[in-house]
């Protein structure tokens, strides 16, 4: 255990954090898998738009990195552009 009362404050912060991220990232996770089961064009570019979002927030928190960010939404892109076609 640590000894310091920094490092105890600085593990219970990293705990916390930890979850936090953790549910985030799984939200994104069913929101993509979500729009990705989704058929009609309109309501798939709709959340499009959330979805782009809540990426470029988790990205810029560090919780996912910016390419993986980058990737799911030109791949959710081209998802929406197949249904309008």
């Amino acid at each position: 255990m640590a000894n310091h009362k920094s490092s105890i404050k600085r593990i219970r912060q990293t705990e916390s954090r930890r979850l936090r991220n953790r549910y985030y990232a799984k939200t994104a996770r069913n929101a993509v898998r979500n729009l990705r089961k989704m058929t009609d064009a309109k309501e798939a570019a709709e959340a499009f738009v959330k979805i782009t979002k809540m990426l470029d927030k988790l990205a810029a928190k560090k919780t996912i990195s910016k390419n993986k960010a980058s990737n799911l939404k030109s791949k959710l892109a081209r998802h929406i552009n197949k249904l309008s076609a």
